[in-house]
């Protein structure tokens, strides 16, 4: 339980929202949580065996009707969750009507009209973790779950909500404070029977927990590629294939493509998946001297682009000599995650492009126009992302907040094996592992402030 913030007054008012999406669907589904959710659902549905919703058992459904002013307005059907076996640790109820717009909204306003207050963004998965069902690490993976889009970060999130990462975390925190109590004892009460402290059995829980927490912190940048994409810029000089291979990944017609150089003149945007990978791919003008003013601003975008995109495709005609425009993209490319890509080699005069293949970590021959080349682009795209031994199963940081945290503990715990191996004494050692102690904490939510808490939970929809 989280004291510090059940004080809230919104926290003894029954809620409700819409649960599904604002748009017409086979069904709607009304959440209501608090204390008073079955009476209030009680007030609008009537179950068809005349039994009210108040003797029904948590983990029980019935059949009936939805009333609205006296008069039925739907057939539906309400799932009774009793606290605390329920997502929220309360009393829930969940109205399951037909999915009309009309229909869901005239519902949901019969249940505030019975005395359910509107839900804020979040607030039933903020009640959750108030309530001890979750901690903040597992909520952020409800986050994260909603918005996931692709298999990785569905399992990702998965693992998250299980609690891989508070688990991991935990096991960190446990050896830091014993480790705190113990030094704590032994300095306080140097007159008591106090087992000694070792020095070198603390180095090497202080090891430990530098080698958990960079673990950690190694992985979340492959974390963080795989589960929320990569912001992918395609570069390339006029004709050389970028639209054709815009469209090959995205599996639709985003680009257009002809074969008038500075077709592209602006850039096209669009999230594609590329096998687990999601890539945020723009589609830029083509590099080349002797633009027109309009196209020239296109360029200039091209190249601010390539300077801010995590990952550059950058596309050459197999066809053509490469000429100072290839040269400038090269140089562009450099020190920077980047795939060279070589199209047209379904063209007879298809040759190999020695000085491109130094040039870049992966390259790949394609044709931009057969879709059996996806493959090869994946496997090159994941390579040079360094994302090939991806583990989704793994306990990963989840976004920049569990990082920072993260990265502060760890920051704290290697100051404390540079006092303790500096022969400091055991109280100076003790205050940096308290310090590290309450930077897990805080990622955890145990110790998490209220400002940071409801931060989290503003970013959520509304009914979750």
């Amino acid at each position: 339980m989280y004291p510090f913030m059940i004080g809230d007054e919104k926290m003894s008012k029954t809620i409700a929202a819409v649960a599904t999406g604002n748009a017409a669907g086979g069904i709607g589904v009304i959440r209501i949580s608090g204390e008073h959710a079955i009476e209030i659902a009680s007030a609008v549905f009537k179950p068809a065996d005349g039994k009210p919703l108040t003797v029904v058992k948590g983990y029980h459904a019935r059949f009936g009707s939805i009333y609205y002013n006296g008069e039925a307005l739907d057939e539906a059907v309400a799932l009774v969750f009793r606290a605390p076996k329920s997502y929220t640790g309360e009393n829930v109820v969940e109205l399951s009507v037909h999915g009309g717009l009309y229909i869901v909204q005239k519902t949901l306003e019969a249940v505030f009209d019975a005395g359910a207050v509107p839900a804020e963004p979040g607030e039933f998965t903020k009640r959750a973790f108030l309530n001890g069902k979750m901690d903040l690490a597992q909520a952020e993976g409800v986050a994260n779950m909603i918005s996931a889009q692709g298999q990785a970060a569905v399992r990702a999130s998965m693992h998250l909500i299980d609690g891989a990462l508070s688990r991991r975390i935990g096991a960190v925190l446990e050896d830091l404070l014993d480790a705190s109590a113990l030094m704590g004892a032994w300095v306080d009460y140097p007159d008591e029977e106090i087992p000694e402290l070792e020095a070198c059995e603390l180095e090497k829980t202080l090891d430990s927990a530098v080698k958990a927490l960079s673990g950690l912190l190694r992985e979340y940048e492959n974390g963080i590629v795989m589960t929320e994409g990569v912001d992918a810029a395609i570069a390339g000089k006029p004709n050389a294939g970028k639209s054709t291979l815009m469209n090959l990944l995205s599996g639709s017609e985003k680009s257009i493509v002809t074969d008038i150089e500075g077709t592209t003149r602006d850039i096209v945007e669009g999230s594609v998946r590329l096998g687990q990978l999601v890539l945020h791919l723009s589609d830029t003008a083509g590099i080349r001297d002797g633009a027109d003013a309009v196209e020239k601003i296109g360029i200039e975008r091209t190249f601010g682009k390539i300077d801010s995109a995590q990952l550059i495709i950058a596309v050459f005609d197999v066809s053509r000599p490469l000429d100072e425009n290839d040269m400038r993209l090269i140089e562009k490319c450099r020190g920077k995650k980047a795939v060279a890509v070589i199209n047209k080699i379904d063209l007879e005069d298809s040759k190999k492009l020695p000085e491109v293949e130094q040039a870049f970590e992966k390259t790949v021959y394609i044709s931009a126009k057969q879709t059996d080349y996806l493959k090869e682009v994946e496997k090159a795209v994941i390579s040079v992302l360094g994302a090939e031994n991806f583990n989704a199963s793994a306990p990963m940081l989840a976004n920049a907040r569990q990082k920072a945290c993260c990265k502060n503990a760890l920051g704290y715990v290697d100051e404390a094996l540079f006092a303790l191996k500096s022969g400091m004494t055991f109280d100076a050692v003790n205050v940096m592992i308290d310090s590290a102690a309450d930077e897990l904490l805080a990622l955890t939510g145990k110790k998490a402030t209220t400002e940071v808490v409801n931060n989290i939970f503003s970013k959520f929809c509304v009914g979750k």
